[in-house]
C-alpha cells in the first residue's frame, strides 16, 4: 500500500537532526543572587539563569522539566538576511528552519498540558514558521497570530511599506487551551452609558435578535407608543415572549428615549466580566520598540547594545493571558532579560537561557536591580513590585567525552566523580540522587532500581560483594571502566541483580560529543558540503509545499 501523504513544509537537510548531548548544569554561586531578606511570603528564589547554547540548554532541562513549563516566550533572530552573507537564499532558509524546528520540538515536550508557546517574528519567516509549528504542535494546537504594533511613527525611508508591526505566533500543548481574560480598561468601560438613570448603573444596548432558530423566538411585541415589532426575516427573538416581558418589567428593555425605538436588551457594566484577549495589541497596551529602548536606556545609560529589545508591557500582557502567579515561564532566547525581569516582578517562576556575553554584562545587573527593588521602570509600578527573591546562575558543563592525544574518546578531564555520576545518570535516564548512607546508590529510576558510577576496574570479588549488598528485590546498573575475571554474559547469569556496562563505550554512539555551538548565529556554522544542484531525492527550497512520492 502507498504511504499516506501529508501536507508539510520541506527544506534542504530537513531529515538531518542533531544527536544532542544531555549536558548537566553547573551552578556558579558567585554569580547567583538573592535578596538579603524576604519582602513577602511569595518571594521566589529558585529561578534559573543558564549560560550556554540554548539548544543544549533545552536538552539539559528536558529530563527535569518535561511537562512543567506553563508558558514559553521566545524572541528568536528574525533571519533578516544580514546574518547569512555566506549562504545562498535556499540554504539560508533551510538552516534557520532546521535550527528553529529542533528547538520547538524540545519546547513542546517541556510545556505542561495547559501550557502555551509565544514566538515573536516578522514577515521574513513568520509564514514558514507557522507551518513548521503546525507540524510540531498540530494544526489544532495553533491558537492565533497576534499583531503587535511595534512602531510609534512611519519610517519614510522605507522602499515599499513602513513596517509598523511584528507578529506573535501562539501555539498550545493541547487543542482545548484557553487564555485567561484581561482586566477591563477605562476605554472598554467608556462605551457603557446610563441615559435613563437606571439604578443598576451604566449599560450597553444589546441586539434582541439572534440568527439561530429558536422555537419560542417568533412573536410580536407592542412598544410603549403602540408600535409593533417583529424579528427581521431569517432572525428570531433572543428570548421567549414570557422572558421578554419579565425583562421589561425589571427595566432591562430599552425602547429609546421616546419609547418608540426598536427594543434593546440592556447589558450592565456591573454584570460583565473581564475582556477576551484580542489579536491586535496596540503600542498603548503592549508598548513599542521606542518604549523598550527607553527602558534599556534607563537601566543602562549610554549603552545601545540592543536594537530591538521587547518592552516589559508586552511580556506583562503575555503572562497575564498565559499564566498565574507561581507558574513556570521559560525563555531560551533571553536577549536583554526582559522575560525574566517581568516574570519576577509578576510572581512567576522563570528559566532563561543566553549564550552571549551580555548574559553577564546586562541580564545579571538587570535582575539584581529587580531583586533589590532598584528598577522603577517598566511594569514595576503597575504590578506593585517592591523587590525580593533571587535566581541561581548555571553554566552548561563541557562535553562529557573528549579525544585524547591519540584520537580516542575518553572521559573529559574536567569531570570530577560527582559530575561524572550526574552526567551518566542523565544519559541513562536515572534521577541523580546520591544516597548519604549507601555508597553504591548514585541515582534511581524507581524505588527498587538504582545506578552506580565508578571509574574503577572491578574484580569478580568486588562484584560479588556488591551483589550481596544490593540483595534480592533490588537491581543496580553498574557503569565502570572495566570488569575482569568474568564475561558480560557470565556476569548476568552469576549476578542477576547487577547490570554491567563499560564507560565510555556504553555512550559513545549516543550523542555528538564535543560540540558546544548549535546557535542561530549562523556565521559560526561550517559551510555545508553539497553539489551545485541538489541530488534528485533531496527537496529543494523553491516551493512552500512539496508532494512526496507515495
Amino acid at each position: 500500500m502507498s504511504k499516506k501523504q501529508k501536507l508539510e513544509l520541506t527544506w534542504i537537510g530537513k531529515d538531518k537532526r542533531p544527536a544532542l548531548e544531555p549536558r548537566i548544569l553547573l551552578e556558579d554561586p558567585a554569580r547567583s543572587y538573592h535578596a538579603e531578606r524576604r519582602v513577602s511570603e511569595g518571594d521566589l528564589f529558585d529561578n534559573r539563569l543558564i549560560f550556554g547554547d540554548n539548544l543544549l540548554a533545552l536538552k539539559a532541562l528536558e529530563q527535569e522539566y518535561t511537562g512543567k513549563v506553563k508558558c514559553c516566550f521566545i524572541d528568536p533572530p528574525y533571519n533578516t538576511g544580514s546574518a547569512f552573507t555566506h549562504y545562498d537564499d535556499g540554504l539560508e532558509h533551510s538552516i534557520w528552519l532546521s535550527l528553529m524546528r529542533d528547538r520547538l520540538e524540545i519546547i513542546r515536550r517541556l510545556l505542561s498540558e495547559d501550557g502555551s508557546l509565544w514566538i515573536t517574528i516578522d514577515d521574513n519567516e513568520a509564514h514558514y514558521l507557522k507551518v513548521v509549528g503546525d507540524e510540531i504542535f498540530g494544526r489544532d494546537c495553533y491558537v492565533s497570530t497576534l499583531v503587535w504594533e511595534k512602531a510609534d511613527s512611519p519610517r519614510n525611508s522605507a522602499r515599499q511599506f513602513s513596517t509598523d508591526h511584528d507578529y506573535v505566533l501562539v501555539f498550545s500543548k493541547t487543542p482545548d487551551w484557553q487564555p485567561f481574560r484581561l482586566a477591563r480598561t477605562e476605554e472598554a468601560n467608556a462605551i457603557y452609558k446610563n441615559p435613563d438613570n437606571d439604578p443598576k448603573g451604566p449599560w450597553l444596548p444589546g441586539d434582541p435578535y439572534a440568527n439561530k432558530p429558536y422555537s419560542k423566538g417568533l412573536y410580536k411585541v407592542v412598544g410603549p407608543t403602540g408600535r409593533t415589532f417583529s424579528p427581521p426575516p431569517g432572525r428570531f427573538w433572543r428570548v421567549s415572549e414570557e422572558n421578554f416581558w419579565r425583562l421589561d418589567k425589571e427595566g432591562r428593555i430599552w425602547w429609546g428615549p421616546t419609547g418608540n425605538a426598536r427594543p434593546s436588551i440592556k447589558r450592565y457594566l456591573a454584570e460583565v466580566g473581564k475582556l477576551v484577549p484580542r489579536t491586535i495589541w496596540s503600542k498603548h497596551d503592549a508598548g513599542s520598540n521606542r518604549t523598550s529602548k527607553n527602558e534599556m536606556r534607563a537601566l543602562f545609560p549610554g549603552d545601545a547594545s540592543f536594537d530591538t529589545p521587547k518592552p516589559e508591557r508586552l511580556l506583562q500582557r503575555v503572562l497575564l493571558v498565559a499564566t498565574n502567579p507561581g507558574d513556570l515561564v521559560l525563555d531560551s532566547f533571553a536577549g536583554s532579560g526582559t522575560t525574566g525581569a517581568v516574570a519576577h516582578k509578576m510572581g512567576r517562576r522563570w528559566i532563561m537561557v543566553e549564550l552571549g556575553e551580555h548574559c553577564h554584562t546586562h541580564i545579571i545587573p538587570r535582575l539584581k536591580k529587580v531583586i533589590d527593588g532598584d528598577d522603577p521602570g517598566g511594569v514595576t509600578e503597575a504590578v506593585g513590585w517592591k523587590g525580593g527573591g533571587g535566581f541561581r546562575y548555571y553554566r552548561l558543563a563541557p562535553s562529557l567525552l573528549e579525544k585524547d592525544r591519540w584520537g580516542n574518546w575518553v572521559i573529559n578531564r574536567a569531570y570530577n566523580a560527582a559530575m561524572l555520576a550526574e552526567a551518566l545518570c542523565k544519559l541513562e535516564g536515572f534521577t541523580y540522587a546520591p544516597s548519604e548512607t549507601l555508597w553504591w546508590q548514585h541515582g534511581h529510576s524507581t524505588e527498587r532500581d538504582f545506578i552506580w558510577v565508578t571509574t574503577q576496574n572491578l574484580s569478580a570479588g568486588q562484584l560479588q560483594a556488591l551483589s550481596d549488598e544490593v540483595g534480592e528485590g533490588r537491581s543496580l546498573l553498574v557503569l565502570c571502566s572495566a570488569f575482569r575475571g568474568v564475561s558480560a554474559e557470565a556476569a548476568a547469569e552469576r549476578w542477576p541483580n547487577l547490570t554491567l556496562k563499560k564507560i565510555p563505550r556504553v555512550v559513545l554512539a549516543r550523542c555528538e560529543w564535543g560540540r558546544d555551538d548549535y546557535s542561530l548565529n549562523v556565521q559560526n556554522l561550517p559551510m555545508a558540503e553539497r553539489d551545485e544542484e541538489p541530488a534528485p531525492d533531496q527537496p529543494k527550497q523553491g516551493s512552500l509545499f512539496d508532494e512526496k512520492e507515495p
